[in-house]
């Protein structure tokens, strides 16, 4: 798995590189065998050896598919890639339940992320079209649902990788809503990649036990 680690700290350099220099075709190459890292990683992790672990699969793949459909500057495949990415936040939430919940932390961090949500989504708003806002609002209170959970979970049973692949994960949705509504520029993508890869590759790593 370190090898896979490497190769996917490498992969996101090069596609970094590659749309600072203006070449975005390889994004086609770069994103996609970045994404089936992490993918790979959850599977050499013995991911498909347990429920829980199935769950999470699943959700790594479902993101590996939303990151090639945002790969294209295309509001279809947009909203399909939303879709993708919502769908694999689900696989997490159902993940981390299936794992073990402190119920008073998922409570807990329910409340805190939901007051964070708010202000995120009256910043968003006004830049979001009307048919775009409710796949939106649904997204931001499924990884808002998932990030409550990854607390519930950890509390429970540890591990302190899914915590922080989980909060990384929402924090570098920050950079794609902000692409995206907001403003495009080269610095969403020169922090939002590497903390959302980086995200995934924790959580992908987690069914092998080993916890922090």
């Amino acid at each position: 798995m370190q090898v896979l680690a490497l190769a996917l700290i490498a992969l996101v350099a090069l596609l970094l590189w590659s749309q600072k220099a203006g070449r975005a075709r390889l994004a086609w190459v770069f994103k996609p065998l970045a994404a089936a890292c992490f993918v790979a990683t959850g599977w050499l992790a013995g991911a498909l050896e347990t429920p829980w672990g199935s769950a999470l699969f699943a959700g790594l793949v479902l993101a590996a598919c939303g990151d090639v459909l945002l790969i294209p500057k295309d509001k279809r495949a947009f909203l399909a890639g939303l879709v993708a990415f919502l769908l694999g936040h689900i696989g997490y939430c159902v993940a981390f339940a299936m794992r073990g919940l402190d119920l008073g932390w998922t409570i807990g961090a329910g409340v805190a992320i939901t007051l964070v949500a708010i202000p995120v989504l009256r910043w968003l708003w006004p830049h979001v079209e009307p048919k775009m806002r409710v796949p939106v609002a649904c997204y931001v209170l499924v990884i808002t649902t998932m990030v409550a959970l990854a607390f519930g979970t950890w509390a429970a049973r540890g591990d302190a990788r899914i915590l922080v692949g989980a909060v990384g994960f929402y924090l570098s949705d920050l950079a794609v809503a902000r692409e995206r509504f907001v403003g495009a520029s080269f610095a969403n993508r020169l922090w939002g990649l590497p903390l959302y890869f980086g995200a995934q590759l924790l959580l992908a790593m987690t069914p092998g036990g080993g916890a922090w």
